[in-house]
């Protein structure tokens, strides 16, 4: 799903592949082994997010929306920093650019031949 591409990586980052879910359709609330556990709430064009990390007792969340064939993203970070960014699908190819929790800017595009 590219639409949540920076949400999934901070599932991924902290659940990992273990992570076991409750709940369908616009709500599930997931956890692992390890304690950790987020949720996510979707309703139209939007997705919503919050984790907590059991390990540094912090939080995260993120707000996904999308608007034709771009998705904007913001949140909070477990170090308590915003960020911020959107992804644009377009042809093969998707662009990512935006702030991220490190207030450094990013941008990139990627297709079936990889990322620039």
């Amino acid at each position: 799903m590219q639409k949540i591409f920076v949400g999934l990586a901070l599932i991924a980052g902290m659940a990992g592949a273990n992570a076991t879910c409750t709940g369908a359709g616009a709500f599930r609330y997931c956890t692992d082994g390890q304690g950790n556990n987020y949720n996510v709430q979707q309703y139209g064009n939007a997705t919503q997010m919050q984790g907590y990390n059991n390990q540094t007792g912090n939080t995260w969340n993120q707000t996904s929306s999308t608007f034709g064939n771009t998705t904007y993203h913001n949140g909070t970070a477990s170090n308590g920093n915003s960020w911020n960014g959107s992804s644009t699908s377009y042809g093969g190819s998707t662009t990512y650019q935006g702030t991220d929790s490190r207030g450094n800017y990013y941008h990139r595009t990627c297709n079936q031949f990889g990322c620039n």
